[in-house]
């Protein structure tokens, strides 16, 4: 990996040598062999402070705690909430995770069947998956629109530090919130933003193996500002 290829992204396959050196250390997705950095998946190859690591472009969700996620509920029991968020595990909200008091005579109610949600995961164990909605930005999707995309495009969608899914709000006005498992909930003030939204995350998940995204981004923005 040159200078240069430092501060950009390519797309490698496994068994592939990223880098070349003592100085560089084996991240997510890489392993040592010899004095090279060897991909162990297809994605993109990224180093950052001597650390290279692959970000798969396929596969699907492997949840982690701490995770944001946006799911729909598909049973209600008296404790809670069984979520389907596309993992193999499923998920669920209990009652006392809910941001305020639900009686259990009430838990149908507060939410349904079919009901979406964006929660966050505080404990994965042999049970299953448990998530929370107590906490800043999570709760109930009762607008906007879903998008979903593979999982392990998301970093991709975010870019680094935030920088992509902040000038996809700010180019169309949303609020967008965006789920670790692949789903998106885009909430803008007219549907035209929000299809305006869902065609630039599509642009950047068909552009994913790209280098300077960005910089396609922002080309595609001013191209579609000039029609």
């Amino acid at each position: 990996m040159t200078e240069h290829e430092e501060h950009s992204r390519k797309v490698v396959i496994p068994g592939e040598v990223i880098a070349e050196g003592n100085d560089y250390l084996p991240g997510e997705g890489t392993e040592k062999q010899g004095e090279g950095i060897v991909a162990l998946r297809f994605g993109l190859a990224e180093e950052s402070n001597k650390l290279v690591k692959v970000i798969p472009l396929s596969g699907v969700y492997q949840p982690r705690r701490g995770n944001v996620v946006i799911g729909v509920v598909e049973n209600v029991t008296m404790n809670g909430w069984v979520v389907n968020m596309d993992t193999a595990q499923g998920g669920f909200l209990p009652l006392s995770e809910y941001p305020r008091y639900v009686n259990k005579d009430e838990v149908g109610e507060v939410m349904g069947i079919g009901d979406m949600i964006v929660a966050k995961i505080f404990s994965i164990n042999q049970r299953g998956i448990d998530l929370t909605m107590r906490l800043k930005g999570l709760g109930q999707i009762d607008r906007g629109m879903i998008v979903k995309i593979n999982p392990n495009k998301v970093p991709r969608v975010i870019g680094k530090e935030g920088s992509m899914i902040s000038m996809i709000k700010d180019e169309t006005k949303c609020r967008i919130t965006v789920g670790q498992n692949g789903l998106i909930w885009i909430d803008g003030d007219k549907i035209e933003d929000e299809i305006f939204a869902k065609r630039a995350i599509n642009f950047i998940t068909e552009k994913s193996f790209v280098s300077g995204l960005t910089e396609e981004i922002k080309k595609w923005f001013e191209g579609v500002k000039e029609k």
